[in-house]
């Protein structure tokens, strides 16, 4: 979805959402887009800012998320078993029911994901952070 800020031949400038700027296009050609105003269906897009996060909300929405994947680290570390670089033999003994289903996780390269993948086993691909305490 998309917003525009729009304006009638009249000046009256309003908001109006579209799927995308193609619906738009389509919508003001077949004149189906009037002004909530006037009625008027002369629209044009009205000049638009772009919202740009300042530098500081930059480094707020990181530290959050840093925040963010730190916790989900301690819960995996809690409550799964390490397995380390053993993880593509581990998850491949549990997907074929060679060893009991239990939940695991350490490393794989890329190309061991990939052949995971491949095989149908299903597991998950995480950032992990550096802890803070170290």
């Amino acid at each position: 979805m998309i917003v525009y800020d729009l304006q009638c031949a009249k000046s009256h400038v309003f908001e109006a959402w579209f799927r995308d700027g193609a619906t738009y296009d389509r919508q003001v050609k077949r004149g189906t887009v009037a002004c909530p105003v006037c009625g008027d269906k002369r629209v044009t897009k009205s000049p638009m800012a772009p919202k740009l996060a300042s530098t500081k909300e930059k480094a707020k929405a990181d530290a959050k998320l840093g925040d963010m994947l730190r916790g989900v680290r301690e819960v995996i570390e809690k409550n799964f078993d390490h397995v380390g670089d053993r993880f593509p033999e581990e998850a491949r003994k549990i997907h074929y029911g060679e060893a009991e289903k239990r939940n695991i996780y350490g490393e794989a390269t890329l190309d061991e994901a990939r052949e995971l993948k491949g095989e149908g086993v299903e597991f998950g691909l995480l950032p992990w952070p550096k802890r803070q305490d170290s």
